[in-house]
Parts: structure tokens; C-alpha cells; sequence
């Protein structure tokens, strides 16, 4: 296998490791998502949320979030926060060579990461009693 082919089948296989959208979270919770109504499921299929959702329905659209908190206010009690962010795969590449006498060698390494801290929160969703009661979402 040339180092080419070996490069994309890397990057491929990266990729698709990455990958968490609306519909591979309702292939692997089929039963759930056949419970909602149509109006429901085609807004999980978009990746949206609205008011009234449950903690279930956001995780299907959106899936986990990167941090979780609690407010407890005098007012309005205990409200479970959700936060999303802004995350795009990053791409490292690597290339070595070496040689001994005769012989030489090659390699080419190809990584993801989507971790590490970034202030790029995109979407603060709030519940009350396991129902969405807020949405604020980023601008800019």
C-alpha cells in the first residue's frame, strides 16, 4: 500500500470518529426518537430544540454537552444548565524518516483532537423538572 492510500484511509477513519450528528444518535436510540411526534422528530432531525423539550429530545438534536451546571435561585429554584460549544475537529500530521547502512524507513502519523478548553460556548440550554425552560445562543 503506497503512503498516499495509507494517508487517506487514516484521515477517513479519523473522520469518522469525529462524526456525532442528529441521525447517528437516532440510529442508536431508534426506540426513543419513534416515541416523539412528527413535528418533534423533524426538528431533532434538523439539530433543533425548542421550549418544552425534554432532557431526551435535546440530546438526541444535540447531544452531550461539554459542561454541565446547576443554578439554585430563591425565585425559580433549581435550573439544570447544559452547555454547548463551538468545537471543529483539529489535525495534526506527522512525518518521519530514518535510515540505517542500507536500509530506510518512513512513516506518516495523521491525529484529531476536538478537546481542550476554548471559550467558544455556543448554547446555554436551561431545564426546570426535566423541560427546557430557556435557550440563549451565542451571536458573533
Amino acid at each position: 500500500m503506497n503512503l498516499l492510500r495509507l494517508f487517506s484511509l487514516a484521515l477517513i477513519v479519523a473522520l469518522a470518529g469525529c462524526a456525532s450528528t442528529p441521525e447517528s444518535r437516532i440510529q442508536r436510540n431508534p426506540q426513543s426518537f419513534a416515541q416523539l411526534p412528527a413535528d418533534v422528530q423533524e426538528r431533532v432531525r434538523r439539530g433543533q430544540i425548542d421550549i418544552g423539550d425534554t432532557e431526551e429530545v435535546v440530546l438526541l438534536a444535540l447531544g452531550d454537552p461539554v459542561r454541565q451546571v446547576e443554578r439554585v435561585d430563591q425565585r425559580t429554584g433549581a435550573t439544570r444548565v447544559w452547555i454547548y460549544a463551538r468545537q471543529a475537529p483539529r489535525f495534526s500530521f506527522g512525518f518521519g524518516v530514518g535510515s540505517y547502512g542500507r536500509h530506510s524507513g518512513g512513516s506518516l502519523g495523521v491525529s484529531t483532537s476536538t478537546g481542550g478548553y476554548q471559550d467558544d460556548e455556543a448554547m446555554r440550554v436551561e431545564f426546570q423538572q426535566g423541560r427546557v425552560v430557556r435557550i440563549d445562543y451565542r451571536k458573533g
